[in-house]
C-alpha cells in the first residue's frame, strides 16, 4: 500500500500561537514591563535571572538549562537578529524546554516550524518583542497604516522594536494579522541595500538604524560602524557618534566608539548605547567604554 505524504502540521499551530502570546504577556508583566513599548531583550533576560553571553561562534543561539540557565548568542549575526535569537532562546527557557542549539537558519531544514518547540519559541519571540498594542501605536502615532506603509516606513518601525525588516513583516502578516500576505511578500522583495540607498541616497555596506521623533523608547542600541539616522538638526554629545552628513530623511551619524551617548534636538532626545563591533562577553557589559589604560 502506498503511503501518501502530507504537509499538514502535526500540532495545532493556532493553539500554540495563543499560548505563546499569553506567555509573552505574562513574561513582560512578571518583569514589570508594559504591554506596548519596545523592550531590551537582554535586560528582560537579566531581570528573569537568565544571563546572556555573546560568543564568537558560527550559530544562531543556544539555551543552556541549569542553575542558573544561560543563553548564548552568536556575535557574528546582525544586531537585530541577535535580539530576536535571544528572545527565541528565552522562549525555550520560559516553556521549560531542555538545552538546545539553534544552528544557522540558512542551513536548517526547509520548514523549521514543523517542530512545535521551535514554533512556540519563535512565536513567543515575536509577541515579546512586538506586542500588538505597541505595533498599533507605532503606526498610529506616525499616521501610517501597515497595508499602505512604504518599505522605508516599515524599516523605521522595525528599528523602533529592534527587529529586522523581514522579521517585522512576518510578524505583522502571520502573527498579528495586520498585513496581508500579498503586501508582505511585495515588501519583502526590497533588500536592505536598496532601503539604505533610498534613505541615504548612496550605496553603503554599513548597517543602518533609524530613530525618529516618534520613537517610544528612549534608547537606541548600536555597535561600532553602525550608521544611525536621527532627526534633522540632531546633535550628539561625546565622541562616540561621528557626524556623517545631512540627508533628506534626517541627520546621519556613525558609531565609532563604545559607550552611552546622548543625542538631542529641540524637545527630543535619546541615548545611543554603542557596543564594540561583534562584541564578545556578557550582554550587560556590552556598552562599557574602553579603558585607555588597559
Amino acid at each position: 500500500m502506498k503511503v501518501m505524504r502530507t504537509t499538514k502540521p502535526s500540532f495545532n499551530r493556532r493553539a500554540l500561537a495563543i499560548q505563546a502570546m499569553q506567555t509573552a504577556i505574562a513574561t513582560r508583566a512578571k518583569a514589570k514591563l508594559d504591554q506596548a513599548g519596545p523592550i531590551c531583550i537582554y535586560a528582560l533576560c537579566e531581570t528573569l535571572g537568565v544571563p546572556v553571553r555573546f560568543n564568537n561562534i558560527n550559530m544562531e543561539g543556544m539555551y543552556q538549562r541549569g542553575v542558573p540557565s544561560r543563553i548564548h548568542i552568536s556575535a557574528r549575526r546582525p544586531l537585530a537578529r541577535r535580539a530576536y535569537n535571544c528572545a527565541h532562546e528565552l522562549g525555550h527557557h520560559v516553556f521549560g524546554h531542555g538545552s538546545s542549539i539553534d544552528e544557522l537558519r540558512e542551513d536548517a531544514k526547509a520548514q523549521p516550524w514543523e517542530d512545535p518547540k521551535e514554533f512556540l519559541a519563535d512565536t513567543f519571540a515575536g509577541f515579546t518583542l512586538m506586542p500588538v498594542v505597541g505595533l498599533r501605536r507605532a503606526f498610529l502615532v506616525r499616521d501610517w497604516a501597515p497595508e499602505t506603509a512604504t518599505p522605508e516606513q516599515m524599516f523605521t518601525i522595525a528599528c523602533e522594536f529592534g527587529v529586522g525588516y523581514t522579521t517585522l513583516l512576518t510578524h505583522l502578516s502571520f502573527g498579528v494579522n495586520m498585513l496581508s500576505r500579498g503586501r508582505a511578500a511585495a515588501l519583502q522583495r526590497v533588500t536592505p541595500k536598496a532601503l539604505r540607498m533610498e534613505l541615504l541616497d548612496a550605496v553603503t555596506p554599513e548597517p543602518l538604524i533609524i530613530a525618529d521623533r516618534h520613537r517610544a523608547v528612549p534608547t537606541v542600541d548600536a555597535e561600532v560602524k553602525t550608521l544611525v539616522l536621527l532627526p534633522a538638526g540632531a546633535k550628539a554629545a561625546g565622541t562616540g557618534l561621528e557626524f556623517v552628513r545631512d540627508v533628506a530623511a534626517g541627520r546621519l551619524f556613525r558609531a565609532v566608539k563604545p559607550g552611552i551617548m546622548q543625542a538631542s534636538v529641540d524637545d527630543w532626545a535619546t541615548f545611543v548605547r554603542i557596543a564594540p563591533e561583534a562584541y564578545v562577553g556578557l550582554a550587560q557589559y556590552r556598552h562599557l567604554e574602553e579603558d585607555p589604560d588597559e
